[in-house]
């Protein structure tokens, strides 16, 4: 994790070292996903949070206003990649930049903008491993109010094997070159939480590898050998092509990036995620481990 080796972390250590790197592009993108009812949750943005402290030079991105569909009926959806491209160069991002991505909370909402740029052809980006807690924890500076990069101009190529779509998840079930991989928890997947995103269970077919599993107790990604037990445990890394899923294609990209960590040749992410696909009583569920 040392460098933009395209494995998809930095260490806090490098981070620092390299604060002053002039292509930097450093984003907290944290996001609070608050209980509600009608549930699960309701968005908030984590700017507060940002405004706070953060880390020295850092901006603000917000995953649900800039980074999002905002026709789509489903939140955080992928935006076009001409939308994509301008929020990005906007916000900073050039061809010679590199992004370093963190939040305050839960690594996903990090690993949901790296995989963003993964599928938009920008590889020279990385997630701050152990995020902005371990950061504080270690004693490393920070800074409170606003920051924000001079706009630059930013071309991208789509990587359209990134994502899955309905479609593609369902001619997945059965597939056995195809293992679907669902990132939420074991009771959501089983069908034995209270929450759920319409119908309870998961698609059918799909095995579970619960996004929390993949961090140690300090919040950082497990060694990859651990890493490579889980996978191999739900058969991901025996088969040619892996979709992550979860509830609203954000957790499933922890378990993206981890499948590209270990070399896995082929991985996707089902966007709509169970906020689709529960949706539609015609695609097919099941309940249990």
């Amino acid at each position: 994790m040392s460098n933009f080796d395209g494995r998809g972390l930095v260490s806090t250590a490098w981070l620092e070292t390299h604060l002053s790197d002039p292509d930097l592009r450093i984003f907290d993108v944290t996001v609070h996903l608050r209980p509600s009812t009608p549930g699960p949750y309701r968005v908030e943005s984590g700017r507060a949070d940002y405004e706070a402290a953060h880390i020295p030079g850092a901006a603000f991105l917000d995953l649900g206003r800039d980074l999002s569909d905002a026709a789509a009926a489903l939140p955080f959806t992928m935006p076009s990649l001409d939308a994509l491209t301008r929020a990005l160069g906007a916000a900073g991002v050039g061809q010679r930049s590199k992004v370093v991505a963190y939040t305050t909370t839960t690594p996903m909402w990090a690993t949901r903008l790296w995989w963003m740029l993964r599928a938009s052809g920008f590889d020279a980006a990385a997630v701050l491993d152990g995020g902005f807690a371990k950061w504080t924890a270690e004693g490393r500076p920070v800074e409170a109010g606003e920051r924000r990069y001079p706009p630059a101009d930013l071309s991208l190529a789509a990587r359209p094997d990134a994502w899955a779509d309905k479609a593609a998840v369902l001619a997945a079930v059965g597939d056995g070159e195809v293992c679907t991989i669902n990132a939420l928890s074991p009771s959501v997947h089983a069908g034995e939480s209270q929450t759920n995103y319409g119908r309870k269970g998961h698609i059918a077919g799909s095995r579970n590898v619960p996004f929390a599993a993949l961090l140690k107790p300090d919040g950082t990604y497990r060694d990859d050998e651990e890493l490579r037990a889980l996978f191999e445990a739900a058969g991901a890394l025996g088969r040619p092509r892996a979709i992550c899923y979860c509830g609203g294609g954000i957790s499933a990209t922890m378990d993206a990036l981890a499948l590209v960590r270990l070399g896995h040749p082929s991985v996707a992410v089902y966007d709509g995620s169970m906020a689709e696909w529960s949706r539609d009583p015609a695609m097919p569920m099941e309940l249990g481990r």
